[in-house]
């Protein structure tokens, strides 16, 4: 029987898709050790998807995708960090890692979500048609690389009810 591994197991396959997925000119990545201590809190919570769209467990065949991070509290959750390896975008993982999210924070008891990003991010796509809406913007938030300013914008999401 497949079953989803243990937090700190989902480090090395996080590690793997992070390291392709996020442009270092935006600094957006985790290091191993940001990842390794978020999995351990009680109220974080993690998924991989494989190349099949399927979670990652610990009997996967498949290569790891992508993943999301959550931090819990009470009946919200904030959306970390999410991403797709760059050889398996545009091929509905995002979406079915979404999806997955809301399942399990809906069978967690969470009412609603949240996520901040830098304006211009293209998954600002993603996160629209996931039924995401822009409730918040905090001006020159992020530092880039190059040490140009970016905008966070806040987006919220009550989540759909079964």
């Amino acid at each position: 029987m497949s079953t989803a591994p243990p937090a700190p197991a989902l480090v090395a396959p996080i590690m793997e898709i992070m390291e392709a997925a996020f442009d270092p000119a935006y600094r957006e990545a985790w290091n191993r050790r940001q990842v390794s201590d978020a999995l351990v809190l009680p109220q974080t919570h993690a998924l991989v998807i494989g190349e099949d769209g399927e979670l990652f467990t610990d009997d996967s065949t498949h290569r790891p995708a992508g993943f999301v991070i959550t931090r819990g509290a009470v009946d919200e959750e904030e959306l970390l960090l999410i991403a797709v390896a760059p050889q398996f975008r545009r091929k509905g993982l995002g979406a079915a890692l979404i999806e997955r999210l809301f399942e399990q924070a809906h069978a967690r008891g969470v009412r609603r979500i949240f996520l901040e990003m830098r304006r211009g991010n293209p998954a600002v796509h993603l996160y629209r048609k996931a039924g995401f809406e822009p409730i918040g913007h905090r001006p020159n938030y992020y530092r880039l690389a190059n040490g140009d300013q970016v905008d966070a914008i806040t987006f919220g999401l009550t989540i759909p009810k079964d």
